[in-house]
């Protein structure tokens, strides 16, 4: 935001500081204050205008916002169908309107009023597509237009007919496929990912049968240092032994079925000339030295 859009929205807020309002946060009685302010003339606005265009007059910018709030509460009336508080579609659409003031020429013949609807209803259209829904329903500038649209031509909440979506495509100029999956999206609401219920029951929200497998944080971890120390681990624990065991080890726990399998004791006590009980004490020594060393490694 740039300086002068800072400072435009600082004096904004004082001026709304100025509102005889006598509860805070009493939406009716803002809407009876903002009611009282009194309108400007087209001479006035043009003056005001040029003074905040020209000379960056915040008083100026201030006047023009405030003799327009009454249009911000009146085009947020429109759009209490969506379920989102009043105060609050107001609010955001206090600030589209601080934008059309910045943005304002009044050389071009323009009045505010028609200037500013646009900006008004764009933010409070940005709000809805927001918070309507956690997921969106609606991201291209087509789905935007076609939400809106469809929103105000339904009648009620039964589903459409071919006959309806036939002939809502039709005024709209789009397809009714489009129209079908926008219903569809509208209709669909905010499912909770963990159960809601206390009550000891069993139930099936989203988040158990929602999860991948082995997707759980610590089992990744988990898993990822069990494949590092069948790694890395492994070949410094290897390491740690003199040549006799590491061969005796690898020949009987690390050969894969391609190269034959797992050697018996008996194999390697003909290979060294030893007995098979000589094998296993060489054996089960270098596996505890290779414990001792894979605990120190981990």
């Amino acid at each position: 935001m740039t300086a002068a859009s800072t400072a435009l929205v600082t004096s904004s807020r004082a001026a709304g500081a100025m509102l005889a309002v006598p509860a805070v946060g009493n939406i009716d009685a803002y809407i009876s204050a903002v009611n009282r302010l009194p309108m400007l003339s087209a001479d006035d606005e043009v003056s005001l205008g040029r003074r905040f265009r020209e000379q960056s007059d915040l008083a100026a910018a201030r006047e023009l916002v405030m003799s327009h709030l009454r249009l911000v509460v009146s085009i947020a009336r429109q759009y209490l169908g969506y379920g989102l508080p009043h105060a609050d579609l107001i609010q955001e659409g206090n600030v589209g309107l601080m934008k059309a003031v910045k943005r304002f020429d009044p050389e071009r013949g323009v009045r505010l009023v028609s200037f500013a609807m646009h900006w008004i209803k764009a933010e409070i259209h940005e709000y809805i597509l927001k918070n309507w829904r956690l997921v969106k329903v609606a991201t291209t500038k087509a789905q935007r237009k076609l939400f809106f649209n469809l929103r105000s031509l339904k009648r009620d909440a039964h589903t459409l007919g071919p006959d309806a979506v036939a002939a809502i495509a039709s005024e709209l100029s789009v397809r009714p496929q489009d129209v079908v999956e926008m219903e569809t999206r509208m209709g669909g609401g905010d499912v909770a990912l963990d159960p809601m219920s206390d009550d000891g029951e069993d139930n099936y929200a989203p988040i158990a049968y929602l999860k991948a497998p082995h997707s759980e944080p610590l089992q990744v971890l988990e898993s990822r240092e069990f494949d590092h120390l069948q790694g890395e681990g492994i070949r410094e624990a290897l390491a740690a032994l003199d040549e006799r065991s590491r061969r005796i080890i690898e020949s009987r726990w690390l050969r894969d079925d391609d190269e034959g399998g797992a050697r018996t004791l008996q194999d390697l006590a003909d290979e060294y000339g030893v007995s098979a009980e000589r094998i296993r004490q060489i054996e089960a020594k270098a596996l505890k030295t290779m414990r001792g060393a894979l605990a120190a490694y981990a």
